[in-house]
């Protein structure tokens, strides 16, 4: 998608999503998209902008293939920033397919992955955290995360990134005025402007950084995984996460043997819980698969939640170290972060001390649901997730990568500064820090990037 900036071609896709319904609509963008729309409509149509027209679609023999509603949106005042127009129709998927190919037969390309906004990116009609906004609305899985994406449509985010960008461009100008005109007297080190501006800057910036991190986990979700031996009660707890019967639970060992997925809502967090084949020397092949797929599961988590039957320890210290057989480190040195579920407290008369773990631990009932509560508190509390806040935007790994590379310029600057009073370095870290942030609204970017979040899109978008 890299020779998209220099592309006039004019483009066609449905803008619907796929399969029946009782709308469908067909989007162009370009030059050419008002005389293409015409040639396929009724003969003599206005197409006043911004009216909806109501007219038959029919091919070159003058067949009618629909009937619908016509819309056109002249540019630059359109979503794209070109001349766009909109066939609206029935949503019928042969018949949308004809009318893309009508318009590609009179001239139209068909459109690539998320090309109707990357133009409008290119057209200066939204900046790049705007444009990746449109995706998560649509993929968005929760309530908080649309109205965190809305918030980024709206520019949310951009004036938060634009406001980190003007605080620094004064700043450099500031260091740079007096490493250049030294002449003009700026002692940017005694009269402590740069050490104050600085320090407020790297407080806003990690301000912004924990949004981000609100807002990305709003969209992206925490991947917990369940793990621990056989009959230990892990798909009764996920049934317990989800609420329905997800997953089979009998009391034969050995019932789970492939990775079981479910998307969940915790007070509207998505949480991606992942249930996995019960951890021991697997008597036959199949299992041996499910428990290697189990491992595998464990090591990319965000957090590994491993139960422990309580009515079947003795000791749970002694225990421990066999509830996750086969591994390649002990329990305390995963990488992955560990809570403690401690199952089937309803059969037990009290639950063993654990103030003395490493690991936050929960007895729980997957059974009858008690301390579930508690749980969910903790993997939210964990998570760093917060109640409702209409401030937050949504946000992207990238956007998190490019706001700790900022950060860590400044902090590195900030460093120079007190400990070499190097004016010189520290206007280098400030213009690092610019790039990044840059970054994150496109006015920095490469094609590859484009190429890489745009063709995520889906085709229409």
């Amino acid at each position: 998608m890299t020779d998209t900036a220099t592309d006039t071609d004019t483009i066609v896709a449905v803008a619907t999503a796929p399969g029946r319904g009782g709308i469908g609509v067909i989007r162009l963008s370009g030059k050419e998209a008002l005389p293409i729309a015409r040639r396929m409509a009724r003969p003599g149509l206005s197409a006043q902008p911004r009216v909806a027209h109501f007219t038959g679609f029919h091919d070159a023999n003058g067949e009618e293939i629909d009937q619908g509603l016509l819309l056109y949106f002249p540019g630059p005042a359109s979503f794209t920033g070109e001349d766009v127009v909109e066939l609206q129709g029935h949503g019928g998927p042969v018949i949308l397919d004809q009318l893309v190919r009508e318009a590609v037969q009179l001239g139209a390309r068909p459109a690539r992955p998320g090309e109707f906004s990357l133009r409008a990116f290119l057209n200066d009609r939204m900046d790049l955290t705007q444009a990746e906004a449109i995706a998560d609305l649509i993929d968005a899985g929760t309530a908080e995360a649309a109205r965190a994406a809305m918030h980024s449509l709206q520019g949310a985010f951009s004036r938060e990134v634009n406001t980190l960008v003007e605080s620094l461009i004064a700043l450099r100008m500031y260091v740079e005025a007096a490493i250049d005109f030294p002449e003009e007297e700026i002692d940017f080190l005694s009269d402590g402007k740069v050490v104050a501006d600085l320090s407020a800057l790297i407080s806003q910036l990690e301000r912004v950084l924990q949004e981000a991190r609100q807002g990305q986990l709003l969209r992206d979700g925490m991947t917990v995984v369940i793990a621990g031996r056989p009959n230990a009660g892990k798909s009764s707890l996920l049934n317990q996460l989800a609420g329905h019967d997800a997953a089979i639970v009998t009391d034969i060992a050995g019932t789970t043997r492939d990775v079981l997925r479910e998307s969940i809502q915790l007070d509207g967090m998505p949480l991606n819980v992942v249930d996995t084949a019960g951890l021991r020397e697997a008597p036959d092949r199949v299992e041996q698969e499910g428990i290697r797929r189990a491992w595998r599961e464990i090591r990319n988590a965000d957090r590994l939640l491993v139960v422990a039957d309580l009515a079947a320890v003795t000791d749970l210290d002694a225990d421990l170290r066999t509830l996750l057989p086969d591994s390649d480190a002990e329990l305390t040195e995963l990488s992955v972060p560990v809570t403690l579920v401690l199952n089937k407290s309803d059969l037990v008369e009290s639950a063993p001390q654990t103030d003395h773990l490493p690991w936050p631990c929960f007895p729980v009932s997957a059974r009858s649901g008690d301390g579930l509560a508690a749980l969910t508190d903790h993997l939210k509390q964990v998570a760093g997730y917060r109640d409702s806040d209409s401030s937050r935007f949504s946000a992207r790994r990238r956007h998190l990568v490019a706001l700790e590379e900022a950060a860590s310029a400044l902090a590195n600057g900030q460093a120079q500064l007190a400990g070499h009073q190097a004016g010189e370095l520290l206007a280098e870290d400030l213009r690092q820090a610019q790039k990044a942030l840059e970054e994150i609204t496109g006015a920095f970017s490469a094609d590859d990037l484009l190429g890489r979040i745009f063709s995520s899109f889906c085709i229409g978008k």
